[in-house]
């Protein structure tokens, strides 16, 4: 029997966009985790996500610097981009963005939130804690109560970071 291949929010990157920063993020020694492309003011706003491979979030500031220009000279010579845009390259950040299957399954344990496509339960917008990750499905604790939400019905995804007194004082977190 032939796996249903599960649309995650990676894959509903437009092919040309994909095919344009991809490359250029792997040449960098990064993964692409998503690219948004968001209206705002009359112009497009495009955000472009990384990670590392090991997908600890940790990518330089040089380095996001680096690709943001070599990214835009490519989408300015592919011309993908109708009109005016903004380009925005960054790192998933404290808020970790959840992307990719392997995104959700290194948070499993962990708080957090996210949107649905379409509502369940009444609601599009859940928080809890994310206690089971499969290919087609994220098993979370939402105000104590179990909840299945399917993979393909996950519009947008972060883990919520919590603050400790650690993080004043600038020591790491175990």
């Amino acid at each position: 029997m032939e796996r249903e291949k599960v649309e995650a929010m990676y894959d509903r990157i437009p092919e040309d966009l994909k095919s344009c920063i991809e490359p250029v993020v792997d040449e960098h020694g990064y993964e692409l985790m998503n690219v948004e492309s968001v209206k705002d003011r009359g112009s497009t706003v495009l955000r472009v996500t990384v990670d590392t491979v090991s997908g600890d979030g940790r990518v330089p500031v040089d380095a996001i610097a680096s690709l943001s220009r070599e990214l835009g000279t490519g989408l300015d010579a592919e011309d993908i981009v109708s009109g005016a845009y903004r380009l925005e390259v960054s790192s998933p950040g404290l808020d970790r963005m959840l992307a990719r299957q392997k995104d959700f399954k290194a948070a499993v344990g962990s708080q957090v939130k996210l949107k649905t496509l379409r509502p369940l339960d009444g609601r599009r917008k859940f928080r809890g804690e994310l206690v089971e990750f499969n290919e087609q499905e994220a098993v979370l604790t939402v105000d104590g109560e179990r909840l299945t939400v399917p993979f393909v019905e996950i519009e947008k995804a972060n883990s919520v970071y919590s603050f400790s007194s650690a993080d004043f004082r600038g020591e790491e977190q175990a």
